[in-house]
């Protein structure tokens, strides 16, 4: 993961000024992979905020165990329904459900991902998993809920969860010409891409057609995921729509094994500060990652 440091900012937080409030608890807001670590404590910050807040989380008992937990302490704005993004039929039933109860939804926090590796670690045992998961089924509930988006006046907003590993860290000029040309990227140039990593792999030649060296298959799946946002972006940028990507940086939760230079809750707050920011003064396509004391972003 990186290792850019992010600490808390030193400064009264954006979001507390009341001119700049623009939600309110009838603003609904889903967070994939939210029973723990940063995408439960991005459920946490936008309840405090006032938000009706979803919880997903593909282990009932663990979803319904987060709830309890922030309810406990006085969040009765959360809510809870399983989900699993690779599984078409719990997308639908979700889909379903979100539509029936709140009639559609505002922001969309794509939090949900895996990787199977240690720290040092660079197995490809899981990639077809792991790539599954990231890249794939992220695109799958995304699409699945665009036409749910309100896009109101305060305009909608999707935060794909990715990382500086995603920044295109790939040596092959090929594999960079197809994701670099804005005006020429496509999902099937995306998919070009994805395939050609898959071939490598089954291959035992992604070291010479060079492939990220660091956490290799998490690196493609957040590669994916990030040209895959430009794309969506610039698709709904007229449409009242705002999607962009957020790298929490070196963040210790699970999947790092509590390594880290920052905690869970840190990493969320300056990622709501971002998702929640007055429309006019948040761009659409970009890729943040947080340091401090200001957000900083890349095309």
């Amino acid at each position: 993961m990186g290792s850019k440091e992010i600490e808390a900012p030193t400064s009264p937080s954006p979001l507390s000024s009341s001119s700049t409030r623009w939600w309110s608890k009838e603003t609904v807001a889903v967070v994939t992979g939210a029973n723990k670590g940063i995408g439960y404590a991005f459920v946490k910050r936008l309840a405090e905020l006032g938000l009706t807040v979803i919880l997903t989380s593909r282990d009932v008992l663990r979803g319904q165990n987060a709830i309890e937990l922030l309810r406990a302490q006085g969040l009765d704005n959360v809510h809870f329904f399983r989900l699993d993004v690779t599984d078409p039929a719990l997308i639908h039933a979700f889909v379903s459900w979100l539509r029936d109860k709140y009639g559609g939804l505002d922001i969309l926090v794509n939090n949900a991902g895996v990787s199977f590796n240690e720290i040092g670690e660079n197995s490809l045992e899981h990639a077809e998993t792991v790539i599954k998961t990231n890249y794939y089924g992220t695109k799958l509930f995304t699409e699945a809920l665009l036409p749910l988006f309100r896009r109101s006046s305060s305009l909608s907003r999707i935060l794909n969860i990715s990382s500086q590993l995603g920044q295109l860290n790939v040596k092959n000029p090929t594999i960079r010409e197809e994701l670099e040309d804005e005006e020429k990227l496509s999902e099937e140039g995306i998919e070009n891409v994805v395939r050609r990593f898959f071939e490598s792999v089954r291959k035992g030649t992604w070291k010479e057609e060079g492939w990220p060296s660091i956490w290799t298959d998490y690196s493609v799946s957040k590669i994916a995921l990030n040209a895959y946002s430009r794309l969506l972006a610039k698709r709904y940028k007229e449409h009242g729509l705002i999607i962009n990507c957020y790298c929490p940086g070196f963040t210790r939760t699970a999947m790092t094994r509590d390594k880290g230079n920052h905690t869970a809750d840190v990493a969320a707050d300056l990622g709501t500060t971002l998702l929640l920011l007055p429309h006019r003064n948040l761009p659409t396509g970009k890729f943040y990652s947080g340091v401090n004391p200001v957000l900083n972003s890349k095309l």
